[in-house]
């Protein structure tokens, strides 16, 4: 199989047909039967990337002992996009994975 490449507006198209709730119900029955392995991956991503290295625990801990609530929502925030954005790249890849096997 060769690896598929997208365009912006293909996936602009897919996203805007996941908008529907009835497309993700399978995904979600799926997510939810894989979630501990899928855990185990994005911890590793972000680990193995450095998002949680030394400086993200020293900032953690500088937000914890502020008490500063919009620092801490901006952190919480930036956390959330970054897992978010981790966790598409291993569903992406975890689509391609499947689509491989369905076809050897």
């Amino acid at each position: 199989m060769t690896d598929r490449t997208y365009t912006a507006e293909e996936v602009d198209a897919a996203v805007e047909a996941l908008q529907d709730p009835e497309r993700l119900k399978h995904a979600e029955e799926v997510v939810i039967h894989a979630a501990p392995g899928l855990q185990r991956i994005l911890n590793e991503a972000l680990h193995s990337g450095g998002w949680f290295d030394d400086a993200h625990e020293h900032e953690v801990r500088r937000v914890a002992e502020s008490g500063d609530v919009q620092a801490l929502r901006t952190l919480l925030a930036e956390e959330t996009r970054l897992g978010m954005m981790v966790g598409v790249a291993v569903g992406f890849e975890l689509a391609h994975e499947l689509q491989r096997r369905r076809e050897t």
